[in-house]
């Protein structure tokens, strides 16, 4: 499968790779970035790590020619500091996170991300581990998931949508979800109305705000001094807890910020891979 590491030239940049350094590739995904760095180094180090073991096997594949330079873990957010801690490998370079879900996990049905495709509506990053998706919309009360579908989705259709979710129990599969959403909110422009409600659900199976929370206290403190941390968003809400974690940190006089303003891809690169178009990328440097 084709894959897009996000503004990929711009992390190297910013990461400041050093041939002989170690670095974590937080979110190894399909195994972009990871590649891209390991292909920089002699005697350094790549730790790909992801909460998702089907992403990291895909990554070994697409990196296998470079694998003596990579080290691939499992683990969320919430234990990576403790997960390089025990495995011995001190204090790091630099550390990349890509916030964004991957082609592969959008476009494989069972894996229940997306409507593109009908399948069971899982979306669980780490796929025998907490309640599905389908657990979660039919069981919860409408309240809260009108409150998840506002606050995570920015949808404002989401009482409505939470009402029609409620009445049409049992929801089946990714696609019946869709299908209520969609008739409960009409298409109105290119984006399919069930967007904000997909994405908040998964957000809400795989606590991905808490988790980023883990990862914005946490990992800064895996950096060496002069060590680079470099993390890219997707969603506006991401982005400000990212802004503000980097602000608060340099107030405290523990880091200093490397892009004032968060760099966006090319016109080139959004050509080329749309779904990039909504990236903003942050940086630190480690004081």
């Amino acid at each position: 499968m084709e894959h897009f590491p996000v503004m990929s030239e711009e992390a190297l940049s910013l990461l400041a790779i050093r041939p002989g350094g170690i670095f974590v590739d937080a979110t190894a995904g399909m195994g972009g970035h990871t590649g891209m760095i390991a292909r920089r180094l002699s005697t350094g180090l790549v730790i790909a790590n992801d909460r998702d073991a089907e992403s990291l096997e895909m990554a070994r594949q697409n990196t296998a020619d470079c694998a003596d330079r990579i080290r691939f873990q499992q683990a969320k957010f919430s234990a990576l500091a403790e997960t390089i801690e025990e495995a011995g490998y001190g204090k790091v370079d630099g550390l990349i996170a890509d916030l964004g879900v991957s082609r592969y996990q959008l476009t494989t049905a069972e894996r229940g991300f997306s409507f593109m495709v009908d399948g069971p509506l899982d979306m669980r990053m780490t796929a025998t581990e907490g309640m599905t998706a389908a657990e979660l919309v039919n069981q919860s009360a409408e309240k809260a998931i009108a409150d998840w579908i506002y606050q995570l989705g920015e949808e404002r259709s989401a009482r409505r949508i939470a009402r029609a979710l409620v009445r049409a129990r049992p929801i089946r599969s990714t696609r019946h979800l869709a299908d209520v959403v969609e008739r409960a909110v009409p298409r109105t422009g290119r984006l399919h109305p069930a967007t904000k409600t997909f994405m908040a659900l998964r957000m809400v199976v795989n606590d991905e705000p808490g988790e980023l929370d883990s990862l914005l206290e946490s990992a800064p403190g895996l950096l060496k001094p002069e060590g680079r941390m470099v993390v890219i968003s997707f969603m506006s809400s991401e982005d400000r807890k990212v802004k503000e974690k980097f602000r608060e940190l340099a107030r405290d006089g523990r880091a200093r910020i490397l892009t004032r303003r968060p760099l966006q891809p090319s016109e080139s690169e959004t050509a080329a891979n749309p779904p990039s178009r909504s990236a903003k990328m942050r940086a630190i440097e480690w004081i």
